[in-house]
């Protein structure tokens, strides 16, 4: 298993979308339990709309207490400029992954082994810059989803977040370290990997075009 819930990165053009979040999942209704909020631990009154994705319906079935409060996986959408949207990819809890006969136990040492140095806040994201407003922090990054065997190639998605990113950085692949506050995602640091290539242009170059045919 792995120490950190947030895989290392790869390749210098590794998209990704990735976070933890700490707060109680409540499911929409007795029948609908992949679709409800996590209740944010120490905000009161913070819901942020969730979904769980299928594989892990069953661990949280067999081995979590809802009841409790646990350290989330998550993948980041943003539907509106107001709400915050949460895909559960899975948990972190060493304590219990690593033994599931403790499942639904808690100490102080498996606390410990829980916690994390970046906090319960921290995503990861790797995109492309495609809006900035530095005056008024506001930007957007485009994410391409991974193709996987079998499914049909997944449309990108596009991120608002918070942060100021200079105009000169605009369609430039960037990698950001993130923090949530309330229902916003705000950037924290950002480095700048390289400039986007032209799609179009190499579409519409004639020599690009027979290289593909042959």
């Amino acid at each position: 298993m792995r120490d950190h819930p947030i895989p290392p990165v790869t390749e210098a053009l590794q998209y990704r979308a990735i976070g933890l979040v700490r707060g109680i999942y409540r499911p929409a209704g007795p029948e609908v339990f992949s679709r409800g909020f996590l209740r944010i631990d120490q905000e009161e009154g913070m819901d942020i709309e969730a979904v769980v994705l299928g594989k892990v319906i069953s661990l949280m079935k067999r081995h979590l207490s809802l009841d409790d409060s646990h350290l989330w996986v998550v993948y980041p959408r943003s539907r509106d400029s107001e709400h915050l949207h949460l895909q559960i990819s899975g948990v972190w809890e060493p304590s219990i992954l690593n033994n599931p006969s403790k499942s639904k136990k808690t100490s102080n040492h498996n606390e410990k082994l829980n916690q994390l140095d970046q906090g319960d806040n921290y995503f990861s994201i790797r995109g492309e810059l495609i809006y900035t407003k530095p005056e008024e922090e506001d930007l957007v990054i485009k994410i391409r989803q991974e193709l996987r065997p079998g499914r049909k190639k997944p449309l990108p998605f596009k991120l608002k977040l918070r942060g100021n990113i200079p105009f000169d950085f605009l369609r430039h692949f960037v990698s950001l370290e993130v923090i949530r506050l309330g229902q916003e995602l705000h950037v924290k640091e950002y480095n700048i990997i390289s400039p986007m290539k032209n799609r179009n242009l190499i579409k519409s170059n004639p020599r690009n075009s027979l290289k593909d045919k042959n």
